[in-house]
């Protein structure tokens, strides 16, 4: 796992931010060629945080990145250019029952079918559906989201939060992609370790290649 500052007031974090497709060519870049970055043991997975003004490139990938080119680019020259830290001894340290705070950025889709019989798919743009989407989610990859009583009511509410809508257009060749985007955050409790340990590795849903899937975890303090 790779953390790298942004200063998004240079020229060139402005067009990686603004530009899903430059920065999955960025991140890319930061592979030797002949680097494994789709393996069983994991493929390249990055999510862009923002903080007030703080702005983080994360990174999950098989083999360590060079993101010298980011940082010159993109980065602050004053500080540490980035940090990477071996993610196997927390993949390992999951049990069954813990319970963490997580984050992802996800591209929540569905298959729509045509007039023709044939199948399209598109993006979720409303809250319950997003939020359907990734309760579906969590089922197959080894979690389960936790629930709690606001108020003292006898009724109990899942800790999911959904921000951070975005439909995002790029150029990608000669056509355009159409990216719609939603950050979901809350608790969960990890039911699987196998199959959470996959989609902490793997992502969850679809372009992952575009900053989505990215799935972060914090122990409950």
């Amino acid at each position: 796992m790779s953390r790298i500052a942004l200063n998004r007031r240079r020229r060139g974090a402005m067009k990686l931010l603004g530009n899903r497709h430059a920065m999955h060519a960025a991140v890319m870049a930061a592979f030797a060629p002949g680097t494994a970055t789709d393996t069983d043991d994991g493929r390249v997975l990055w999510r862009v945080d923002s903080h007030a003004d703080d702005v983080e490139l994360l990174i999950v990938s098989p083999s360590e990145p060079c993101l010298a080119h980011i940082v010159d680019q993109a980065g602050w020259t004053t500080t540490t250019p980035w940090a990477t830290r071996d993610y196997e001894p927390f993949l390992a340290s999951l049990r069954t029952g813990d319970e963490y705070v997580f984050r992802i950025n996800a591209n929540p889709t569905h298959r729509m079918s045509l007039p023709d019989g044939s199948k399209q798919i598109v993006g979720h743009v409303t809250d319950a559906y997003q939020r359907e989407w990734f309760t579906e989610r969590s089922r197959t990859n080894g979690f389960e989201l936790v629930s709690s009583t606001v108020d003292g009511s006898a009724d109990e509410r899942t800790e999911l939060v959904v921000r951070e809508r975005d439909t995002a257009v790029f150029k990608r060749g000669g056509g355009k992609v159409t990216l719609v985007t939603a950050s979901f955050e809350g608790r969960l409790r990890v039911t699987d370790v196998d199959q959470l340990r996959h989609a902490l590795t793997h992502g969850i849903g679809r372009a992952k290649g575009y900053g989505c899937g990215l799935l972060t975890l914090l122990p409950v303090a």
